[in-house]
């Protein structure tokens, strides 16, 4: 079976000159790669600092075939009376689920009864407090055909408990008093408030409020493998496919040798064009439609995971390490992610990438094979007789060349197809890389404490009891301020 391979020629200075990475630059940080690699290689071993340290999804392929087995069940059994799944996530809870389903799926899968296969359109809600589009969805969907996923680790968070309140009145007034028999969750096993509500709504109807876990050491941006595992039934995915391909990704970014290690080469060498040469945006462009919602959940994991105001501090209490912030060593790091799509893009941000500042560092995805392909009519043309295929990756190729005409680096990640094995290791090798960097950078890469200052500011406007007096006293001490002559 071909393999994913990471082409990274076009990050040396052979390539792009004084841009690139010399061999000197990566002699230097070895050493620092050393140790990254056995400290990451120590957490993954042991199972009580991978899930104190939040770093259990580096298990996820390997979960339980009968767990798989049952989710499958559930998604038969929802596919058999239901036209249409309501899911509702924000963050990770969403944009892997819409990675998923757009990478997965057949284009257009909502549209088209025939290319579904009798499974139920997906609708993605809860990820926006837009009313606009949960209003409109509502009014169009049959309450008794409808069902509702909703994933929330506390059930706190404003959009999805939002949207989540709306579409349970929805459902209540519509279906009658067994509702929730329309409604699974997707939570943490022991606390929080969508927890609560599931275990009262059980003790009423065992049928209703079914649910799965949020396993505990999994973060939402590294949880497809977790929370993502009925969406994935739902839509007629293998999931053991999607395993295989993450295991088989998995044993190959546990090599020790960097030349045979594609995600610590990849952290490595991003790291090092941060570091030394300023390039601190990260332009991730698949030339593939199918792939774009990959790179919006990419984006998610490399900002939040490496977008740190402060360095890492490493307490050893009874042999266990703790992660805290170093609030003595600020250091307000992080590359900066944009998502783009090829050959789309190449109309829009290309232009920046070419001729603007020289700060960014672009990764293509190049797709060797695709399921479905066009060849343009015609003999007098030279697009005539052309594959829809050959071109998009003639498109690919040419972008490589320019940029490199202007020093600008580059690297291809080289997909043979877009399955369910090859999108699993796609993904297992994007979380792999984000790890090493952030070992590399030494910050916590599977925290997010900058998401809390929004959240925080809203909940003490709309009210919520047990707001930290420290917070709230920032709030009432430090308010917007608007200078009416500033507004135009």
């Amino acid at each position: 079976m071909k393999e994913i391979r990471f082409d990274f020629n076009n990050l040396f200075s052979t390539n792009v000159g004084e841009h690139g990475v010399r061999q000197q630059d990566i002699a230097e940080i070895m050493p620092s790669v050393d140790n990254a690699h056995y400290h990451l290689k120590k957490i993954l071993v042991d199972s009580v600092s991978r899930i104190k340290l939040s770093l259990e999804w580096a298990q996820l392929p390997y979960q339980d075939k009968q767990l798989i087995k049952e989710i499958q069940k559930i998604a038969k059994e929802i596919s058999a009376k239901y036209e249409n799944v309501i899911s509702l996530g924000i963050g990770g809870s969403y944009l892997g689920l819409k990675a998923a389903q757009d990478a997965l799926c057949p284009p257009y899968y909502n549209e088209f009864k025939a290319l579904r296969k009798n499974k139920p359109r997906i609708y993605f809600e809860g990820n926006n407090l837009d009313p606009e589009t949960l209003q409109v969805l509502l009014k169009n969907l049959k309450p008794k055909k409808t069902f509702v996923i909703v994933i929330s680790k506390s059930g706190e968070t404003t959009e999805t408990k939002a949207a989540f309140t709306v579409v349970e009145e929805w459902l209540k007034k519509n279906v009658g008093k067994k509702y929730g028999r329309q409604i699974f969750a997707i939570t943490d096993p022991g606390s929080g408030t969508l927890r609560k509500k599931v275990n009262e709504e059980q003790e009423k109807d065992k049928l209703s409020f079914r649910n799965l876990p949020l396993l505990k050491g999994v973060g939402g941006r590294f949880s497809e493998f977790n929370m993502g595992l009925l969406h994935l039934a739902l839509v007629g995915v293998n999931i053991e496919d999607v395993f295989f391909g993450a295991r088989d990704m998995a044993e190959k970014c546990s090599q020790e040798d960097l030349y045979e290690n594609p995600a610590s080469m990849y952290a490595v060498l991003h790291t090092i064009l941060y570091k030394k040469k300023n390039k601190s945006i990260a332009v991730m462009m698949p030339f593939s439609e199918t792939l774009k919602s990959t790179a919006d959940w990419y984006v998610q994991l490399l900002a939040e995971s490496l977008g740190k105001k402060f360095a890492r501090k490493i307490i050893v209490k009874d042999g266990l390490e703790e992660w805290v912030r170093d609030e003595n060593q600020m250091m307000c790091v992080g590359r900066t992610p944009v998502p783009a799509r090829g050959t789309n893009d190449l109309h829009s941000i290309q232009q920046n990438n070419i001729e603007g500042e020289n700060n960014k560092v672009t990764t293509f995805i190049r797709v060797e094979k695709f399921k479905n392909d066009l060849k343009v009519p015609g003999k007098n043309d030279i697009l005539s007789g052309k594959k829809f295929s050959e071109l998009i990756q003639l498109a690919q190729e040419a972008t490589e060349w320019a940029l490199n005409q202007e020093k600008r680096p580059s690297c291809t990640i080289v997909i043979p197809e877009v399955t369910a094995y090859y999108w699993g290791a796609l993904l297992y090798f994007f979380e792999m890389a984000t790890a090493f960097e952030g070992e590399l950078l030494n910050v916590n890469a599977f925290d997010q404490p900058g998401v809390e200052g929004y959240k925080n500011y809203m909940y003490y406007k709309l009210g919520k009891p047990g707001i930290p007096q420290d917070v709230a006293k920032q709030i009432e001490t430090k308010p917007l301020v608007k200078d009416q002559k500033l507004i135009l």
